[in-house]
């Protein structure tokens, strides 16, 4: 699934995630960043993550414009031809 940082709390490692599709709310894991890239997230912050087992949000990586497949983002991610 992919979606975008709703809050996140650095000192309590609390936070929620609003799914693309229907923007339906989850919580973060308390585990959600362990073996990731992420060292804490930031408002806004488009992620892909999975669900555990109690509909938490675990499992987060890195998220784009292109991974999401956002209408007409294609179109400004190709460079532009040489003239």
């Amino acid at each position: 699934m992919q979606g975008v940082i709703k809050s996140y709390d650095p000192s309590t490692g609390d936070g929620i995630v609003v799914r693309d599709t229907d923007l339906a709310e989850f919580d973060l894991a308390a585990n959600c960043l362990v073996g990731t890239v992420f060292r804490m997230l930031r408002q806004g912050q488009r992620v892909r993550f999975d669900l555990d087992d109690e509909g938490r949000a675990t499992g987060l990586s890195l998220g784009s414009e292109v991974d999401m497949g956002t209408p007409a983002f294609q179109a400004h991610a190709e460079p532009a031809p040489e003239a």
